[in-house]
């Protein structure tokens, strides 16, 4: 499996009620329909680890591709990097991190 982590803060010019009404729908309904995606999730990060440490980021979003074919297909997808470049204007500082899940744990 592979997982792309987004973490990521808020443009200085960009009011969070309206970016998370606009990012838990039309956004959300949008990382759903890249294609191969088997799962999409977002977060607002609230602490971090060790105690006392001020989190670097305000927000997080994972999308799950089955394997290394279906996540490039998908995500390096002409379209789905112009509404990339379009909505990386919302945000501030930003990191993206690929992962490929070697164990899953399925409790």
């Amino acid at each position: 499996m592979i997982r792309l982590t987004v973490l990521y803060n808020l443009s200085e010019h960009e009011e969070e009620d309206a970016f998370l009404e606009w990012r838990l729908s039309e956004h959300q309904d949008a990382n759903e329909s890249i294609s191969g995606v088997v799962r999409t999730d977002f977060a607002r990060i609230t602490e971090c680890w060790p105690e006392g440490s001020v989190p670097s980021y305000r927000f997080q979003t994972t999308a799950e591709w089955p394997d290394r074919e279906s996540f490039e297909h998908g995500f390096y997808d002409e379209a789905v990097q112009a509404g990339l470049r379009e909505n990386l204007r919302k945000l501030g500082d930003y990191a993206f991190v690929v992962s490929e899940i070697l164990v899953e744990s399925k409790k």
